[in-house]
């Protein structure tokens, strides 16, 4: 048995422990340790990409140790395409979120050892695979997180936070109420096995002998679906997101829109779909609903905001919105569809792949609002500025770039992803793919909007001063641009990981 996994999870915990335990004036060495660790934790991310077998669909790294035997706790990590694809991310988001938080002054060991915290939270999130084990992680990440938004927030930080943490909150006891219930129904908390409960029928049938009741499933499922729901978030459990991402510092938002929105599209993919099938081919109406409602009505809420940060949040939503309708879409029976399989496919692969795109474009695009309120004294309004793409020009052109990435421009990450989720939607879910249309169509407007407001037109004199990208600066967000060039050219690099993966997703479902 190999620990690479878990090897990969303590290490920034083990960073955080030492950078809290440093003296107070210790703040160089604690920036730097944190970027250490992070920076490790990348490089382990990337030896486990390295020895993946992407031509299998099963788990890798396999971790099985029995914990609590009469209670069915194991601690059993292991990753496939989806798993793998989300621990990357997180690696490689979380360097950035340290540097771009450098000049952090205010208690800055405990704001490190917080994001290190943060990020063990999320690796163990997206390798476990018992539930009682997975829990834990699950919170461990809101708990930094809350921290993070309350200490070092801005001026409606208090608010804020609570309204983060309750939510996240509600959502999680529903989530522990669900999984208690089908504890009792099987005495089991692994994942694995309950997805094979499922697809045989023993899962439904083992609920409804112990409590009696014959949709019991669908009140098991609905507690399961508020605790992903709230964290995508869905609408209408979306009222955190955009106060939170707007009062928690840029560095913190670009972990909180990068990788932790992740979390509940990652739930929805390793839990939800394949332990409760056939309860949400009952509710798909529904679900399809509450998929468009949430690509439409966040990017319309995003062109009525007037800060960017608050723009960028509802964006957020509106693009994880994509994920819920190729999710729920991929559930359909397809009948009459012409090869049905394939539009699965290509759906969920489209939803693996915007995951990833999503979290790599939404994280530069809150660098960059934490590069411009470096240089205005915290001012991200849309009518703060104006022309200063004569001035700045290196800013607007990589600024840019990141933007149309997020609308969705051919030749950059962010067309794929989006590409492979209308093609398989269309078929299985022609209406729902229809009026979901409108979704692309606010998002140009609201971010050629931004565009014209901040970069073009005539010059505000008050920042005629203001200076371009330094080379450290350049340093910094080049990388993010030359992966949205690299994906979007050839996403195969992605896909070829994440492709049996869903083929063996959809062998799950039992269609």
């Amino acid at each position: 048995m190999n620990h690479w996994l878990t090897i990969l999870t303590l290490i920034p915990f083990l960073g955080g422990v030492i950078i809290a335990g440093l003296g107070s004036g210790r703040q160089a060495l604690a920036r730097g340790l944190a970027l250490v660790a992070s920076l490790i934790s990348l490089g382990g991310a990337v030896c486990l990409w390295m020895h993946f077998n992407s031509a299998s669909g099963e788990l890798q790294f396999v971790e099985r140790v029995a914990w609590v035997k009469s209670l069915g706790i194991e601690y059993f990590l292991g990753v496939d395409g989806l798993g793998l694809l989300m621990v990357t991310l997180t690696a490689l988001v979380t360097p950035l979120a340290i540097l771009a938080s450098w000049n952090v002054n205010d208690r800055p060991q405990v704001f490190h050892a917080l994001v290190l915290w943060l990020q063990a939270g999320l690796f163990g999130t997206f390798t476990a695979l018992n539930f009682f084990h997975w829990f834990l992680f699950w919170e461990l990440g809101l708990i930094p997180a809350f921290f993070l938004v309350k200490l070092w927030g801005g001026p409606k930080r208090g608010p804020a936070a609570t309204q983060f943490f309750i939510y996240t909150m509600v959502g999680s006891v529903a989530l522990l109420l669900s999984f208690l219930a089908i504890r009792y129904a099987t005495g089991s908390f692994d994942f694995i096995k309950l997805a094979d409960m499922a697809k045989d029928g023993t899962l439904q049938s083992s609920l409804a002998a112990h409590f009696g009741w014959k949709n019991i499933g669908m009140i098991v499922f609905f507690g399961a679906f508020l605790g992903f729901a709230v964290k995508v978030p869905v609408i209408p459990f979306h009222t955190w997101l955009p106060a939170a991402y707007s009062e928690a510092p840029s560095p913190v938002t670009m972990l909180l829109t990068g990788v932790m929105s992740k979390m509940g599209v990652y739930g929805f993919l390793r839990i939800l779909l394949p332990i409760f099938p056939e309860q949400i081919r009952q509710a798909l109406p529904l679900m399809l609903i509450l998929s468009v409602a949430t690509i439409v009505l966040s990017a319309c809420a995003a062109f009525a905001q007037r800060d960017l940060k608050r723009i960028l949040a509802y964006s957020s939503i509106n693009h994880l919105g994509y994920c819920l309708l190729a999710m729920f879409a991929a559930m359909s029976v397809g009948a009459g569809v012409n090869q049905p399989e394939i539009q699965r496919a290509a759906a969920l692969n489209g939803v693996l792949l915007q995951m990833f795109n999503h979290g790599l474009t939404a994280s530069t695009l809150f660098l960059f609002v934490a590069l411009i309120e470096r240089r205005s004294g915290g001012l991200r309004g849309l009518d703060d500025f104006g022309g200063i793409r004569k001035i700045v020009p290196v800013f607007t052109g990589l600024m840019g770039i990141a933007l149309f990435s997020s609308l969705g421009l051919p030749g950059l990450n962010g067309f794929v992803g989006e590409f492979l989720v209308f093609k398989g939607v269309f078929p299985l879910a022609p209406w729902a793919a229809a009026i979901s249309t409108l979704g692309i169509l606010v998002t140009a407007i609201f971010i050629l909007t931004v565009i014209q407001r901040v970069f073009c037109g005539p010059l505000n004199e008050r920042w005629a001063q203001m200076p371009d990208l330094t080379t450290a600066e350049r340093f910094l967000v080049v990388p993010s641009i030359a992966l949205m060039f690299a994906l979007g050219i050839w996403p195969q690099f992605i896909l070829g990981v994440t492709d049996a993966t869903v083929m063996k997703l959809l062998q799950q479902l039992n269609f």
